[in-house]
């Protein structure tokens, strides 16, 4: 809708080619942080909100090794972390060339 302001705001969602997957809570403000860093690099996610899902915790743990915190973020089915590891590979710059490889 308003994609004429992507370049505007160094927003390039064309780049994006990577399958990005969030287990999250709804009210968590740390799923949320990730979630907006996500949108402003205009990624479009696949998000697994599992509150009160004992199940779907259980598989996110098992694809987490072992990790029970929300969110818990995958790209290309490569286990990523939390928020804070999120914000640290874009720190780092380091996101967005994960975010450019194509899934396999």
């Amino acid at each position: 809708m308003l994609d004429f302001l992507n370049p505007l705001l160094n927003r390039h969602p064309e780049r994006v080619k990577a399958n990005v997957e969030l287990y999250t809570w709804q009210t968590c403000p740390y799923c949320i942080r990730a979630k907006i860093l996500l949108w402003w690099k205009g990624v479009n996610f696949t998000e697994y909100k599992i509150d009160g899902d004992e199940a779907a915790r259980a598989k996110m743990a098992e694809r987490s090794n072992g990790r029970r915190t929300v969110p818990q973020i995958f790209i290309n089915n490569q286990h990523i972390g939390g928020c804070d590891d999120l914000y640290q590979l874009d720190t780092q710059s380091q996101l967005d060339p994960l975010l450019a490889q194509a899934a396999i």
